[in-house]
């Protein structure tokens, strides 16, 4: 019998019955639709972290100062203050692939500019953190060298802080007062938006490091160091000459606890994202089950069809009709309810992905991978859950086949 009209037999019988053609099709169409949107859904969170671990600037090593145990108590990440000025010096001078780097002080801090006042974080860093972190300029411009040696009294403003002290703008060349200390504003950031942790980047008020230590934090050593590596193939080269400086100059013997700890970019991002892409495995998880259900439906009701059409199986052998062309007719069928309901299924899915950014406000993401894994996800089921059906109706005996009522 010829391909083709075995295929019109198939979708024959099909339309013979509509509406159980139709409630077959529905779990692969829930199916594939939850999928597409469920991973939609994983993806833009997935690319939501990437982004603003991409914000953080390229190959970026941050240095942080640990905790030291004195006496028996420890005390804390970041609070011993183990890391000083002439340490970032010497990772600058010392260390080959090291093209940037920048001390780091915070403090918090009341800001008041004529009647408006605000509360927010004051960085101290050097003048290289804005090239670290690939921050631009909106207006004015970064305090220079000479500015951090003279410990001047001048800032960049973050765009959160530029606007809740200057709401109709003109913020460059104004005066601010820091803590009762009188700076001068010289540029304003570009908005950079939320970071990995969740905090608005634009909050903050940037001053040169030695201002920061000397007049707003009151200290002498560092909170952190930036570090940016030339490339992103020498961050763990890098990396480790950084660790082995600083058990050198801080004179950590072997076999002891380091008092700094080291974070580079992709180790940041491997943390962040795996949160993501187990969620996202979840909810594919989840969504492929209903994929499964609705191949045990189809199967379910191929079974019935054989059961059904026994009889015309057995007329149909009896003219001629092979094995082979009995197995195709309702592998065909059982595929073209699947693919059919895959189709659909993507439809729904897209437009699920758009409702939920629509409704929920939550971020999707649809990709083509994601759309064709799972038309062929949704044909595979057919072949897998219809062939045992199909295989069943080609190997019916025409002689029990005719005499079955």
């Amino acid at each position: 019998m010829r391909y083709l009209a075995v295929i019109k037999i198939a979708f024959r019988a099909l339309r013979r019955n509509k509406m159980r053609t139709v409630l077959t099709m529905l779990g692969i169409i829930i199916g594939v639709g939850a999928v597409i949107a469920m991973v939609a859904l994983g993806k833009a969170a997935k690319a939501q972290v990437e982004a603003r671990i991409a914000a953080l600037g390229q190959n970026v090593i941050q240095v942080f100062s640990g905790s030291v145990n004195r006496n028996g108590v420890f005390s804390g990440f970041g609070g011993a203050g183990t890391l000083t000025v002439d340490d970032a010096n010497a990772m600058q001078s010392e260390i080959p692939g090291v093209v940037a780097v920048s001390p780091e002080v915070r403090s918090g801090a009341q800001i008041m500019a004529g009647e408006n006042n605000w509360q927010t974080s004051v960085m101290g860093e050097d003048v290289d953190y804005l090239v670290i972190r690939q921050w631009d300029m909106t207006e004015g411009a970064m305090f220079t060298d000479a500015d951090v040696r003279s410990t001047a009294k001048v800032c960049v403003l973050g765009k959160t802080t530029a606007d809740k002290l200057f709401p109709d703008g003109g913020a460059v060349g104004q005066i601010i007062r820091i803590k009762n200390v009188p700076v001068k504003v010289l540029g304003v950031l570009r908005a950079k938006g939320a970071s990995m942790f969740g905090q608005d980047q634009d909050d903050t008020v940037i001053v040169p490091y030695t201002t920061g230590m000397k007049r707003f934090a009151g200290v002498t050593t560092l909170r952190m160091i930036n570090v940016s590596a030339a490339s992103a193939d020498q961050l763990a080269a890098v990396q480790n000459a950084i660790a082995d400086l600083l058990r050198q100059r801080h004179r950590i013997q072997p076999g002891r606890d380091d008092d700094f700890i080291l974070r580079n970019q992709q180790e940041i991002a491997e943390a962040q994202t795996a949160t993501t892409d187990v969620m996202t495995a979840l909810l594919a998880g989840v969504a492929t089950i209903s994929l499964i259900v609705g191949g045990i439906g189809i199967m379910n009701i191929m079974l019935v069809s054989v059961t059904e059409r026994t009889r015309e199986i057995g007329i149909r052998m009896a003219v001629g009709a092979r094995g082979h062309d009995i197995l195709l007719q309702f592998l065909i069928e059982a595929v073209t309810l699947s693919s059919t309901g895959g189709i659909l299924g993507i439809l729904l899915g897209i437009g699920g992905a758009k409702m939920l950014t629509i409704v929920k406000h939550w971020p999707t993401l649809v990709s083509t991978d994601s759309i064709l894994i799972a038309f062929v996800f949704s044909a595979a089921v057919g072949i897998f859950f219809g062939f045992y059906p199909a295989r069943k109706a080609s190997k019916l005996d025409p002689i029990d086949a005719l005499r079955y009522e």
